[in-house]
């Protein structure tokens, strides 16, 4: 037992979660063998062991499903994270919630006989439900009238030089005064039928990093990108169609204090990843999410807890120097279990010069 070591030490996951998700793979033996640790002297570390964990592979696993990723570049999406966080769920759902579903990249590669996506971003719904309703064909076909319309640039057709620009310098220069145009039109336009959400769509993709983002009056105001609808992003966007449009995907635009618990049956899983509290982005501008929506979110997990339906919160206890008090009385008084993730997405490093800098994300579980 460590009496004092390092941080790093410390962050490591459990080996319970280690056996759990090389068990999927196959059978599991724990090699270990007892050393004395090296130390300067500071730290007085005890029954320190260096352990291997094999796993024989199974020959008839099947292979793991091919990873949907999001048509949507959503701030604070989760797809290079999917690898660590999707093994940490439980193996059996009848029904996934993602309580904020955001680009959706989360619900999309989970397998669940029901799955409820929802955001309180009318606008991302607005355009999942057109995706879902209309066929990939229908879809496409607008998106290429719309480029056509405007005269923006078509490199998956044409290639950069047609444009006088290469990769590097983008399209910005051909596409900024008919992405204005476009803009303006999208803006001006009332009725929020299916053409509204693909005119949406469109202004993303050629917008400065596909984002999204409306000012107080309501109006589309990112300018444009250097980027279009290029092969990649096509690929994204069919495969995401594709998905979504099986009856057991439904999208809902409410918000989470609205979920009906009573409704949810044994083995329901929910999902929350929120805006964070102490990070700065689009979707916590102008009070998007204040510490009451903090508390009540959090209430509202224990209040799943007492009902016996498992969840996970996707948040970050520190960034760039702040801490997330509520968060961490919450985890203390209540005891969830809380798994540190490798945000860098590479191998961990807990080691910095500036350790204001870290960012400590984690996963959250009530099992």
């Amino acid at each position: 037992m460590s009496n004092k070591g390092n941080s790093r030490s410390n962050a490591r996951i459990s080996d319970k979660d280690i056996i759990r998700i090389l068990s999927n793979k196959g059978k599991v033996s724990i090699f270990s063998k007892t050393y004395k640790a090296f130390t300067t002297g500071k730290s007085n570390i005890e029954d320190n062991e260096e352990r291997l964990f094999l796993c024989v592979c199974n020959d008839n696993i099947v292979k793991q499903k091919r990873i949907i990723q999001s048509p949507l570049n959503y701030t604070g999406g989760k797809y290079k994270l999917l690898s660590q966080i999707l093994p940490l769920f439980p193996q059996k759902i009848s029904c996934f919630v993602d309580l904020f579903c955001g680009g959706c990249n989360v619900g999309i590669n989970i397998n669940s006989d029901k799955i409820i996506l929802n955001d309180t971003n009318s606008y991302v719904i607005g355009i999942y439900n057109t995706f879902k309703k209309l066929s990939n064909k229908e879809i496409f076909s607008s998106i290429q009238q719309i480029i056509s319309k405007y005269k923006l640039s078509n490199t998956s057709k044409y290639g950069y030089e047609k444009y006088s620009v290469n990769s590097y310098d983008g399209l910005i220069k051909h596409n900024k005064d008919k992405f204005v145009i476009m803009r303006n039109d999208f803006n001006s336009l009332t009725k929020k039928d299916s053409y509204y959400y693909i005119l949406l769509y469109v202004l993303i993709v050629f917008s400065f990093n596909n984002q999204i983002r409306f000012n107080k009056e309501g109006n589309y105001n990112l300018p444009v990108g250097k980027r279009d609808f290029n092969l990649k992003m096509q690929k994204k966007l069919f495969d995401f169609i594709d998905i979504i449009q099986k009856e057991k995907y439904i999208f809902t635009n409410n918000d989470f204090r609205k979920l009906k618990i009573n409704k949810l049956k044994k083995d329901s899983f929910v999902y929350c990843d929120p805006p964070y509290l102490i990070t700065c982005a689009t979707y916590n501008e102008r009070a998007g999410w204040t510490q009451k929506d903090e508390k009540d979110l959090l209430e509202f997990l224990n209040i799943l807890n007492k009902n016996n339906i498992k969840f996970a919160l996707s948040n970050v206890l520190s960034n760039k120097g702040k801490e997330n008090k509520i968060l961490m009385d919450w985890i203390n008084k209540y005891k969830y279990k809380v798994i540190h993730l490798n945000n860098t997405y590479s191998n961990s490093n807990y080691h910095t010069k500036n350790k204001e800098k870290i960012t400590d994300e984690v996963l959250i579980i009530n099992y």
